[in-house]
């Protein structure tokens, strides 16, 4: 059972998600914060396993309350869901540790496999909002070789794989690793890069042009 707390300052939002979420039969809605502090205040008692975070709140927005509780409380997840997808928003947001960011007229499916896929280890976002990081990939950063020197070819594998949503237990099955090596290789990735987690890391990726769009996820025939 994935618990849940769902963090937006409007009400209608909060219940309509709750009973949206509580449908599902492996999601349990432990609770309801109507800004970021509320959400750090009560995070102890709760202990979700994920946060659903809006962004613009009054008070502690949801960038500082992501900051805040990957710090506080690197364990649990944080899945933006909101109705910005301003360039600012969507990079403050990664840059702050979100495992993902979706947009509130997400369909409902869509909502609830973002829920699922993050708590997995992927990183789901709104083919909208991913439309802009590809054009910052693209038109915003160059490929450093300072920094790609500092990995192996297996490093970089590993590295492509991560940045595009893949868990450690897919990681180790396209590239035939135990999962515990595939573990090891992203220690080691984060420890080069400076990263956080594995979604500062992927993100980090991407800035530094380490990362190709056109990477292949799916098996070859």
């Amino acid at each position: 059972m994935i618990k849940i707390l769902i963090v937006d300052d409007q009400t209608v939002v909060c219940e309509g998600l709750r009973v949206i979420l509580n449908a599902a039969p492996n999601m349990d809605v432990v609770g309801v914060a109507y800004d970021g502090a509320q959400a750090l205040a009560v995070i102890p008692n709760l202990k979700p396993d994920l946060v659903l975070m809006d962004l613009k709140m009054p008070g502690m927005n949801g960038i500082h309350a992501t900051r805040a509780i990957r710090e506080q409380f690197p364990e649990i997840k944080v899945l933006v869901l909101t109705t910005y997808d301003e360039d600012e928003w969507v990079f403050d947001a990664i840059r702050s540790g979100a495992a993902g960011y979706m947009l509130k007229d997400s369909r409902r499916e869509d909502i609830l496999a973002a829920i699922e896929g993050t708590m997995t280890g992927e990183t789901r976002v709104d083919p909208g909002v991913a439309k802009k990081l590809f054009r910052y990939v693209r038109e915003g950063t160059a490929p450093n070789p300072d920094v790609a020197d500092q990995f192996s070819e297996r490093e970089l594998e590993v590295l492509q794989l991560l940045a595009h949503g893949l868990s450690n237990a897919d990681i180790a099955d396209r590239l035939c690793l135990a999962e515990g090596t595939v573990r090891n290789y992203v220690s080691t990735i984060r420890s080069k890069l400076g990263a956080a987690d594995r979604t500062q890391a992927a993100a980090l990726a991407w800035r530094y042009g380490l990362v190709t769009p056109n990477t292949p996820l799916e098996d070859e025939d």
